[in-house]
C-alpha cells in the first residue's frame, strides 16, 4: 500500500461498463518523509475522501478484489482508507 494526499477528481461520461458509477480521485503519492511527489494516479475512491485529504492505496489485483466482480473490472488503483494522522 501507499500513501497519498487527494488533489482533485476526475468526471468522465464516457468510460468503460465497470466503472460506471465510481468517484475517480487524482492523488499524488507521497515519499517517505511525507512529502508530495507530483506523480499523480488515478484511483477509485471506496471510502468517499475528498480533496486534501490523506489517504491509503491499494494497486493491482489488491484494488480489483474490493469489486465484486473483480475479473470483469477495470480497475488498478483504490482508495481504501483515509489517513487520521501520521507517527514515526
Amino acid at each position: 500500500m501507499q500513501v497519498g494526499k487527494v488533489v482533485g477528481s476526475i468526471v468522465s461520461t464516457q468510460k468503460h461498463e465497470s466503472l460506471k458509477g465510481m468517484k475517480l480521485m487524482m492523488v499524488d503519492i507521497l515519499d517517505g518523509e511525507q512529502g508530495l511527489t507530483g506523480r499523480i494516479e488515478i484511483a477509485v475512491d471506496t471510502v468517499c475522501a475528498g480533496v486534501g485529504e490523506y489517504v491509503l492505496l491499494t494497486r493491482g489485483s489488491s484494488a480489483r478484489h474490493i469489486f465484486e466482480n473483480d475479473k470483469g473490472t477495470a480497475v488498478d488503483c483504490a482508495i481504501v482508507g483515509i489517513v487520521d494522522s501520521f507517527e514515526k
